[in-house]
């Protein structure tokens, strides 16, 4: 019996595991990792194609001033360069989000835009 015991709880376990990874999809969202390089003065996104969910950003300073990351209401600290920080945003379907880097003058030198969720 206690062999059957350990099976049913296998079985029940591997049922959860495919509920929870298949869920997100059945529900309509996703969760991607970003990967955002900082230079001077620009960024770059590894994706610009991203659909409602959960979203996991690593931004990377490649460049020689300080810079971070502002987008959808959370911001990195300031990264020196080859610092690297991240930010998990919830973004949502149909929305745009403007992005920016806060360090005074550097939007203004390129470092900003818009993400639109599909």
């Amino acid at each position: 019996m206690p062999g059957r015991r350990v099976l049913v709880l296998l079985t029940l376990l591997a049922g959860t595991t495919t509920v929870a990874a298949i869920a997100p999809a059945a529900l309509g969202t996703s969760a991607a990792r970003v990967t955002v390089t900082a230079t001077d003065f620009k960024f770059k996104f590894s994706t610009v194609r991203l659909t409602a969910g959960r979203h996991t950003f690593t931004v990377v300073n490649r460049g020689q001033a300080t810079h971070d990351l502002k987008i959808a209401g959370k911001k990195t600290r300031l990264l020196n360069p080859g610092q690297r920080a991240t930010l998990i945003v919830t973004l949502k379907k149909g929305r745009r989000y403007p992005y920016v880097c806060t360090v005074p003058g550097h939007s203004q030198l390129g470092m900003k835009g818009v993400l639109v969720v599909r």
